[in-house]
């Protein structure tokens, strides 16, 4: 299965918008991001996103650009920042039949789930960027690529 990993794009700071939507700029960023992942002709199984709103908006603005129907947005709780990634991988298990997902979640829970995906390490993760990572039946995982937000909208 791959598995791609997204964090949200520009939000408003919460002192701006305690709901913390993405700001203008997210939402340009959101849809360059979607229009690059068109470019690079990769499509999803399944999109799962937290349902917090700065992800599930960049989640439907990714949708919209690859034509993946936002009503089987998977919005679930295992992706919020402070779950811990066996939550998502649980949840990944279950879908095992899929051959392609896309994450779009939050930091520190990205950065912890590819840690443990690499089994060490740190990742980097810009807002709007996108990692994928090819995951075996053994639970093994190996790092295909990881695009920052400006690679996907060159």
């Amino acid at each position: 299965m791959k598995v791609y990993l997204m964090q949200h794009a520009l939000a408003y700071s919460s002192e701006e918008d305690q709901e913390r939507p993405l700001s203008p700029a997210g939402i340009d960023q959101a849809k360059a991001a979607a229009k690059g992942i068109k470019r690079l002709g990769l499509t999803f199984d399944l999109i799962v996103t937290s349902p917090k709103r700065r992800a599930h908006q960049t989640a439907a603005l990714i949708a919209e650009g690859v034509r993946f129907p936002h009503s089987d947005i998977l919005t679930t709780e295992a992706v919020l920042p402070q779950c811990q990634p066996q939550e998502l991988l649980d949840l990944l298990q279950k879908e095992s039949s899929l051959s392609s997902v896309l994450v779009v979640g939050h930091m520190p829970q990205l950065g912890r789930l590819s840690s443990q995906l690499l089994q060490g390490g740190e990742m980097h993760f810009e807002n709007a960027g996108l990692a994928c990572f090819e995951i075996s039946s053994s639970h093994s995982a190996r790092l295909e690529f990881s695009l920052t937000t400006q690679q996907l909208a060159a």
